[in-house]
């Protein structure tokens, strides 16, 4: 099974290297979400507890990032 401490810096990276690359700031929640949901779905098989699972470590990621810089500002 996956470790969502793990899984969430991983997003957070990946989201940011995607903004990088060109993605507006304005879909990285979507971004996130995404990859959280794919990357659950992918490791633990499609189920309603993957999607969950996944749907949290997205939005946990958004949370980080978002805390992450207004304690930096």
């Amino acid at each position: 099974m996956i470790d969502l401490t793990i899984i969430v810096p991983i997003i957070v990276g990946l989201v940011e290297v995607f903004k990088r690359i060109g993605l507006t700031t304005r879909f990285a929640p979507l971004v996130s979400i995404i990859l959280g949901v794919a990357f659950f779905t992918g490791a633990q098989g499609f189920s309603f507890e993957s999607v969950v699972i996944g749907l949290v470590a997205g939005l946990t990621s958004c949370g980080l990032y978002s805390t992450g810089k207004s304690i930096v500002q």
